[in-house]
């Protein structure tokens, strides 16, 4: 029988080979390296601020969690305008008058503007709310980056300008990784691993220098 110990250690290096190996491509399914896929992503997201516009983040489950917590962090931390369609009165209202598949293409509807960028999370990519925002979302002119897992030919992946791909089947590994890599996209557009290090931890340990 495995024990306890070698099975977390299977557990955590599996978590970190699927992060390691998360693939990023473009819209016609062309690949690119993890690091042109990143920096793909802060050169659009900062060009939609300076240009007015936003990014809007949405997810399922423990996916709306991380478009609440990350929508937070690119406008606090990376100055980038962003929100979240997480709103629990809005969710629930919806769901009750038009149904649950609707519930991200109205609030595009409200919210979205052309040159805007839909984020859209999501572990198996084909959940049927996500990818009717990603067709509202094109209407009205916006730019569409996606992470999903799951098949590698889920709906989602195929969707977006910018795509990151987990190859798992497991949400546990599929949603931690997606959090680690959008966490990254954070970091390093602040500048991590230089000298211009913007992240809170860098500017309070260059304080605590001073």
């Amino acid at each position: 029988m495995i024990s306890l110990a070698d099975r977390t250690a299977d557990y955590f290096e599996t978590l970190a080979r699927l992060t390691r190996e998360a693939g990023a491509t473009d819209h016609t399914g062309q690949v690119k390296s993890l690091g042109d896929g990143i920096n793909e992503f802060i050169t659009r997201g900062r060009a939609a601020h300076d240009s007015g516009n936003k990014m809007i983040f949405i997810g399922n489950g423990a996916s709306a969690s991380m478009a609440s917590h990350y929508a937070l962090d690119f406008a606090k931390n990376g100055g980038i305008r962003s929100l979240a369609m997480t709103d629990h009165a809005m969710l629930t209202a919806l769901t009750n008058d038009i149904g649950g598949d609707a519930i991200f293409a109205e609030q595009i509807g409200f919210y979205a503007q052309p040159g805007d960028i839909l984020v859209a999370i999501s572990s198996s990519g084909s959940s049927p709310n996500i990818t009717k925002a990603v067709e509202r979302a094109r209407d009205i002119g916006c730019a569409v980056i996606t992470f999903s897992g799951f098949a590698a030919d889920n709906p989602l992946r195929l969707s977006g300008d910018l795509n990151f791909y987990v190859a798992g089947d497991e949400y546990g590994f599929v949603e931690t990784a997606h959090a680690a890599l959008i966490h990254a996209i954070i970091d390093l557009s602040l500048g991590w691993g230089t000298a211009e290090d913007r992240n809170p931890g860098a500017l309070k340990r260059r304080g605590a220098a001073v």
